[in-house]
């Protein structure tokens, strides 16, 4: 079975541009460029919080040796790990630390929302944009009905703007929305793993500071 009968490049153009379009009029611009580079956590592997737990506990021991200042000098990859350590250097008390860690997580739970919304949001508009090629369709018939040789053309675009709708958001554009979500909450749950360590951290160099003021005043 060939597939020539099943490519209309009108009827795609129709699907696919309208609903790229739909998706860019109504999602802001960061988050549509969001949604683009969280493509590629579709293919990277499950996010684990070992290697970031074993980090925090290599902090501890370079504090613990050398003093909380030492971890100015260390190169952190993780944001959120970043931030925290950035503020225990402050002199962040543990409440802190903690408070810092839960805003970052709203705001990743935000920002991954926003990303799954846009995927989703075009999943739900693809089949309205098969429509709309049907109608063009069917339009375009009604037009040439006195030449039955050029009907065809136009009863292809309103066959195949309707399955092309529906293969683009159920085949794709949902199943992509799906995923992220899945990933996004993966992650939230391995990085909870995170708190504690950094938490503790923070708590153990706590009582230093009253001491180290003391001597310098």
């Amino acid at each position: 079975m060939t597939l020539a009968p099943f490519l209309d490049p009108i009827a795609f153009a129709i699907v696919v541009g309208g609903t790229v379009t739909a998706a860019a009029l109504r999602t802001p611009a960061g988050d549509i460029g969001r949604g683009m580079a969280a493509l590629r956590t579709l293919a990277a592997p499950r996010f684990a919080a070992d290697p970031l737990v074993d980090q925090i506990a290599a902090f501890g021991r370079i504090a613990k040796r050398h003093g909380v200042l030492a971890l100015d000098r260390s190169v952190i990859a993780d944001p959120d790990i970043a931030a925290a350590v950035a503020a225990i250097v402050d002199g962040a008390a543990p409440e802190d630390i903690a408070e810092l860690l839960r805003q970052r997580r709203r705001a990743r739970a935000e920002r991954a929302a926003a990303v799954a919304e846009l995927w989703s949001g075009a999943a739900e508009t693809a089949p309205a944009m098969g429509m709309v090629g049907t109608l063009i369709g069917l339009v375009g018939m009604f037009v040439k009905m006195q030449d039955p040789h050029a009907i065809g053309a136009s009863m292809a675009v309103a066959l195949l703007a309707t399955l092309y709708g529906a293969l683009l958001a159920n085949l794709v554009l949902a199943p992509i929305a799906a995923r992220l979500r899945r990933i996004a909450r993966d992650e939230a749950v391995e990085r909870l793993r995170l708190e504690p360590p950094l938490i503790a951290l923070a708590t153990r160099e706590q009582p230093r500071r009253p001491l180290a003021v003391a001597k310098s005043a």
